[in-house]
């Protein structure tokens, strides 16, 4: 699907979204045109789903970060993920194993914004429980992982 030059180039691509494909050919040694037929068609293979900045959500006025488990009755989690993930602040919804059916990252500007959503999820059709842990601390949010050895 992808080779070591489409790594390279996704890998320049996630450090900065806006260089050019002239400055990727450049970096890489390849031609400008080899560099904007793989980005187009790793776009057109869903591989790259669009380009956008990393924001700093605190200084945006979103400070609060919360980690919510749920546990839901089995025919209405994909129903009740689908619901979840149209709301502004959630950033993550995984369908997971263990105790919890789902989990949820959401990004809020105070503790009654959280209280709302939380309790807006409980009184979702098939939500049984939930469970919500605050971030204290943020180490690392960053959604780019390595992929060459650039």
């Amino acid at each position: 699907m992808v080779d070591d030059l489409d790594l390279r180039i996704l890998s320049l691509l996630q450090k900065n979204s806006r260089l050019s494909y002239r400055e990727i050919a450049r970096e890489l040694k390849v031609a400008v045109g080899t560099v904007y037929n793989r980005v187009k068609r790793m776009e057109e293979e869903g591989i790259i789903n669009g380009f956008s900045p990393v924001l700093d959500y605190e200084k945006l006025g979103f400070g609060l970060t919360a980690v919510i488990g749920i546990k839901a009755q089995g025919r209405k989690i994909l129903e009740i993920e689908r619901e979840i993930a149209k709301k502004n602040q959630v950033i993550i919804v995984y369908d997971i194993t263990g105790e919890f059916d789902i989990v949820v990252v959401a990004k809020f500007r105070d503790r009654a914004d959280m209280n709302h959503f939380v309790k807006w999820l409980l009184s979702l059709d098939g939500v049984e429980k939930t469970n919500t842990s605050v971030a204290m601390q943020v180490v690392k949010e960053d959604f780019r992982i390595g992929l060459s050895e650039d």
